[in-house]
């Protein structure tokens, strides 16, 4: 009796040794990825017939899908531009075995040309101008400063300070309400201020 129960219990370990070796083996023929709001399943030769399975953050399905991987790969995207960001479950389930992967979506950042210059201009005393630049990515900024009326160039400079400047610009026979600042940076995003 105690050598039928050594027998059964070293079955018993196998199997679930086995079955642990099988869900492995859909996991290493398996891998998803997210690429801010895009979802890649990749499944590899030999995983046979399976259901794949999109599922939201509250485990609503949102897709289901048969498919059959014999030779070569397949990939499997989904676009969640619709979505909201967050996390989403991958389920990839055979008739052997399951895996679920959990993958987090998020925004794909403006880039710094889409995103406006951040100049600020002020009037600091009846003869002096006042230019602020922030959030500067590379270092570069052309001023210049115009007469309004006539738009004849006052003054011009590179400013090659990285991350941002502030500076004070003295003007000679003529008012701020008489000039604007033209700044340009870099990337190409400009900006032009008056002073009232």
């Amino acid at each position: 009796m105690k050598t039928l129960f050594t027998f059964a219990l070293a079955g018993a370990l196998s199997f679930s040794s086995l079955a642990a070796n099988v869900a492995d083996d859909l996991m290493a023929l398996s891998n998803v990825k997210a690429n801010f709001k895009k979802v890649n399943i990749l499944l590899k030769g030999g995983v046979g017939e399976a259901k794949v399975s999109l599922f939201d953050q509250s485990g609503k399905k949102l897709h289901q899908r048969k498919v059959n991987v014999r030779n070569g790969d397949m990939i499997i995207p989904y676009n969640l531009n619709d979505m909201p960001c967050g996390e989403y479950k991958i389920k990839i389930a055979t008739e052997e075995e399951e895996v679920v992967y959990t993958v987090a979506t998020f925004e794909k950042p403006t880039p710094i040309s889409e995103l406006p210059l951040m100049a600020y201009g002020k009037m600091v005393d009846e003869h002096t101008v006042n230019l602020a630049v922030i959030g500067l990515s590379e270092p570069g900024v052309e001023v210049e400063i115009r007469h309004e009326g006539t738009k004849k160039l006052i003054h011009q400079e590179e400013i090659t300070t990285p991350e941002g400047f502030r500076k004070n610009y003295k003007l000679q026979g003529v008012s701020p309400e008489d000039v604007y600042i033209y700044v340009k940076d870099a990337n190409g995003r400009s900006k032009t201020l008056y002073f009232e």
